[in-house]
């Protein structure tokens, strides 16, 4: 027999408690907090977190194609990477929009171009949970195949074969993307979605 596990009865019993906060500093990007909090054994402990908007990164396909646009310079590696279209869900926006919005910022698509977007999560994975409470929505856009996107936007274009997404893989290093892609192909290759 398996014994049962309460989630509900662990997380109250392993709850930390807030002693202070001792920094407080706000951006437009992000706010930076530093507390003592007690631990469920009692030690007090020096926190850092960070709490940022969620973002959404997006899965373009067109035509069998994965679409992407420019790259762009990233600062915290230090230099310029191929992304899927992706940012942040702002304040007063579902991640639908945002992901609709990203599509015509990054793509120079109109909502009237994407014949299915499809989440691929609800509420949101969860990007650094130690450190953030960032959280991540996918979406898969599938683009009217008549639609004609403009060349200026797309920099890359990859086949959805199995070679294609071989190539991809050894081209994508931003943890967010390939956490899409990956959850795309798990979902067409078990899951049959």
């Amino acid at each position: 027999m398996t014994p049962s596990f309460d989630a509900e009865q662990f997380w109250v019993e392993q709850a930390w408690t807030v002693q202070d906060r001792f920094l407080e500093m706000h951006s437009r990007w992000l706010t930076v907090i530093g507390e003592h909090l007690q631990d469920h054994r009692g030690n007090v402990l020096e926190y850092w977190r960070v709490e940022k908007a969620d973002s959404v990164i997006v899965l373009p396909i067109q035509n069998e194609q994965i679409l992407f646009p420019s790259p762009s310079y990233r600062p915290g590696v230090g230099s310029v990477t191929l992304d899927l279209p992706g940012g942040r869900v702002p304040a007063g926006t579902s991640p639908e929009q945002a992901a609709i919005a990203i599509l015509q910022r990054e793509l120079g698509i109109d909502a009237a171009s994407v014949d299915q977007l499809i989440a691929l999560n609800s509420t949101g994975w969860a990007v650094n949970s130690s450190f953030s409470n960032q959280k991540l929505y996918g979406f898969v856009a599938h683009l009217h195949s008549a639609t004609e996107p403009a060349k200026e936007f797309i920099s890359a274009a990859y086949s959805i074969t199995p070679s294609g997404i071989h190539q991809l893989l050894s081209v994508i290093n931003c943890l967010q993307c390939r956490t899409v892609l990956l959850e795309w192909i798990f979902r067409l290759s078990y899951l049959r979605l």
